[in-house]
């Protein structure tokens, strides 16, 4: 995380999955595309909602609101698209979003000891308390991982 504002403060793009905002750095944003056909398929990837093809490239889609607010959002505008580091390697996913995406600046404080891998931090922005993702961790959780950490996000 190192895109930062000529005062020091940490750039993200700002989204909502169901009722709940959160905060991606803005260096890992690729693109906000319009809703487009999702493809879907047999798998076994539990996160893997199905796959877009954006700009001649197939991009997987991360059912990211079952982690996050423990269901999947059946409302959907667009989808962000940004970069995820798995190990040594960068690749593209996309998460559905249904609300409007917004650029910010903050702070990004530590996140608590008690929160999921996919919590980099928090910011705070205009008095409201925002996670601040980590898009490889959220993508990489595993089932074990995200069932026993719903309960936590949705309190």
């Amino acid at each position: 995380m190192s895109a930062t504002d000529n005062t020091g403060q940490l750039t993200l793009v700002v989204l909502q999955i169901g009722n709940r905002r959160f905060a991606l750095p803005s260096e890992t944003v690729v693109e906000l595309a319009p809703p487009v056909r999702l493809h879907a398929f047999p798998h076994t990837s539990p996160l893997i909602a199905g796959v877009i093809v954006r700009r001649g490239r197939i991009v997987p889609v991360y059912d990211a609101a079952s982690v996050l607010i423990g269901r999947s959002s059946s409302a959907q505008r667009f989808y962000l698209i940004a970069r995820r580091r798995a190990d040594s390697a960068s690749d593209l996913g996309a998460i559905p979003v249904n609300g409007e995406c917004q650029l910010a600046s903050g702070h990004i404080l530590a996140p608590e000891s008690d929160r999921p891998a996919w919590i980099a931090g928090r910011v705070s922005l205009h008095n409201e308390s925002i996670d601040v993702l980590d898009f490889g961790a959220l993508a990489s959780a595993k089932p074990e991982t995200t069932e026993s950490n719903r309960a936590e996000l949705s309190s």
